[in-house]
């Protein structure tokens, strides 16, 4: 247990706080967008993971790259700053005929400085899925239209001439922080189109307004 910690658990040093203590998780929760906030015929639906455990758990691993360590670059970042436990993190998914977005409010900032930077430095990589394996193309590209301090990126791979993208954005927010992630899923069950990366870049600005609001 840290001193100060102690300090205060043990001891009860320092002076009295007047008001009503907020657990990190209840303001999250209370900040996250809710189904009402979308579009009629989105899908939406909360996302609940075990306390403490990585995203991805489980899965298989990164794959190799050209240069070392880019297959992974950018969620590797969020892991080295993220806390971790109870209330850290909040989560939902927004599906749309077009899109699957996944929204992340953490309780600690992330490293903006150091995300820009890996992006920079994996702006054009192969990745592997085996040393014996022919590379496969893969492309970084900031994206504009981020409000603030926020940065967001489109991750383009090129497999057998078809290419497919994703799309990262990322925001601090006071103490804590916003990362959200979408991959371009057709589903014609879905009644709401979406329109990339416009769309993602709308539902990922009205999250950081409501967190910024909470």
């Amino acid at each position: 247990m840290p001193a100060v910690l102690a300090c205060v658990v043990l001891t009860g040093c320092g002076g009295t706080v007047s008001g009503t203590a907020t657990w990190p998780g209840t303001r999250l929760d209370a900040a996250l967008l809710t189904e009402p906030d979308f579009p009629a015929g989105v899908r939406y639906d909360r996302i609940v993971e075990r306390p403490g455990e990585p995203d991805g758990a489980g899965g298989p691993g990164s794959m190799l790259s050209r240069p070392q360590g880019c297959a992974n670059a950018l969620t590797d970042v969020i892991a080295e700053s993220a806390e971790r436990g109870p209330g850290s993190a909040a989560k939902y998914a927004a599906s749309y005929d077009g899109a699957r977005i996944v929204m992340t409010l953490l309780s600690s900032n992330l490293d903006l400085a150091k995300l820009r930077a890996e992006a920079t430095r994996c702006a054009a990589f192969e990745a592997f899925f085996d040393p014996d394996s022919e590379g496969i193309p893969i492309t970084t590209t900031p994206l504009p239209g981020v409000d603030g301090d926020g940065i967001a990126y489109q991750q383009t791979m090129t497999l057998r001439d078809a290419a497919s993208s994703v799309y990262m954005a990322f925001a601090n927010v006071g103490d804590s922080a916003v990362f959200g992630v979408a991959f371009g899923t057709p589903d014609r069950s879905i009644g709401a189109k979406a329109i990339m990366p416009r769309t993602f870049l709308d539902v990922f600005s009205q999250q950081v307004r409501k967190l910024r609001a909470s």
